[in-house]
């Protein structure tokens, strides 16, 4: 694969601020920095959407880099004719890899891309009805702005609120809108501290949201997404939980931290994060296993869910294979499905990156990233077309501009 950077304009003066600008062939155009001066990443996004010719932008941000009003008010002053959209996160993916505490921005140019947007504010008490009318809105404002041969390929994206126990309906509402176009996206994460993540789209600054985003390109494109585990025979039932909450207090009759560890041979003091990423558990749905990945347990030995659950759902407890190998032929089936990656927009669980810290792992899977050219962040769940799921890798590829011509 060739390295397609190439050194924006002032690059060396911003690699002083601990930044660097990426090009790729498609057009695409990522910055990234690890300075907590949003004034100064907004400017460098301006001069590079001035360069490329940008009409919108995506924007992943730590929250403890830099502050989401902040950067909105930053924008508004240095790049105030520039739409974007973006979410905080918890972990990044930049040119270099796997990082933390960083804001990145990709720029869509305009030559390439016709990019349209909404927010859904307050999901809590929105109907999944009005999402859909969204959507098919979204829909109609694409095609007048896109071009009847560009609005032939069209993809989706959505950002939620990873704590707003809304991303199975969001997801779904917005998938039913769409008919044949791929949705891909990222539930927005604070870092592992579970308080408050935050969305942003043109000014507006909320939680409780979600972010819709539909685009379309004549860059070639795929949708794919890649996990790592198998289930094994060891049944969990829920047989006593908190739906609203995603809060599971009993698996098979027992306290449910008690029984998870039992069924993993692990201490149930020594419950962890990092036990969890280790140790999924999933749920069959149509003839398919998903991740059903556990957040933290309470003091009561109670569980909390990063996705949906229920009474009478009955879990398996997955046993990981090696993440770097089932990334790496996943990777290589999209190379092989585009006849060779440009970049990838991706959107990689949180629990991945743990559980690739606790098998030493990590800088392996941030190598593979780095070489396939992986743009993206560490999420609370993970879109992919109708599901939401968890311990997941989902991601858009982009080829190169020539196979499209």
């Amino acid at each position: 694969m060739k390295d397609t950077h190439k050194p924006a304009l002032g690059e060396l003066r911003r690699r002083q601020l601990a930044s660097s600008s990426t090009r790729y062939a498609s057009g695409l155009s990522a910055l990234t920095t690890d300075e907590p001066d949003p004034n100064a990443f907004a400017r460098a996004i301006a001069a590079e959407a001035a360069i490329v010719d940008a009409g919108f932008a995506l924007l992943f941000f730590s929250q403890s880099l830099v502050d989401a009003a902040a950067l909105a008010q930053a924008l508004k002053v240095h790049a105030p004719s520039l739409a974007y959209a973006g979410c905080s996160t918890a972990g990044e993916i930049t040119p270099q890899g796997l990082e933390e505490g960083h804001a990145l921005a990709l720029l869509l140019p305009s030559a390439s891309f016709s990019t349209v947007s909404t927010m859904v504010e307050n999901l809590s008490s929105s109907g999944m009805d009005g999402i859909t009318g969204k959507v098919v809105e979204l829909r109609r404002l694409l095609r007048g702005r896109a071009g009847r041969e560009r609005a032939k390929s069209v993809f989706a994206l959505c950002f939620i609120d990873g704590l707003s126990y809304a991303e199975e309906a969001v997801t779904s509402a917005i998938h039913w809108g769409l008919d044949d176009i791929p949705l891909i996206g990222g539930s927005a994460g604070d870092d592992l501290k579970f308080e408050t993540t935050s969305l942003i789209s043109n000014g507006k600054v909320t939680s409780d949201s979600a972010i819709i985003v539909l685009v379309a390109t004549e860059i070639p494109f795929h949708v794919f997404k890649t996990d790592n585990f198998i289930p094994t025979d060891e049944k969990l039932v829920v047989t006593a939980s908190d739906p609203d909450h995603r809060i599971v207090r009993e698996f098979n009759a027992t306290n449910a931290a008690e029984e998870y560890a039992a069924s993993v041979g692990i201490v149930p003091q020594t419950l962890t994060p990092l036990s969890f990423a280790s140790h999924p558990v999933v749920v069959k749905v149509g003839g398919e296993y998903y991740c059903r990945s556990i957040q933290r347990m309470h003091p009561d030995g109670s569980l909390s869910f990063f996705c949906a659950i229920d009474d009478g759902v009955v879990l398996s407890i997955a046993q990981p294979k090696n993440m770097v190998e089932a990334t790496r032929a996943a990777l290589e089936d999209v190379e092989h499905r585009l006849g060779g990656i440009d970049m990838i927009l991706g959107f990689d669980c949180v629990l991945r990156r743990l559980d690739a810290r606790n098998r030493q792992v990590h800088r392996e899977i941030s190598e593979l990233y780095q070489t396939n050219k992986v743009i993206g962040f560490g999420t609370y769940g993970e879109q992919y077309r109708s599901m939401h799921l968890n311990q997941t890798f989902t991601g858009i590829a982009f080829g190169e501009r020539q196979a499209a011509e």
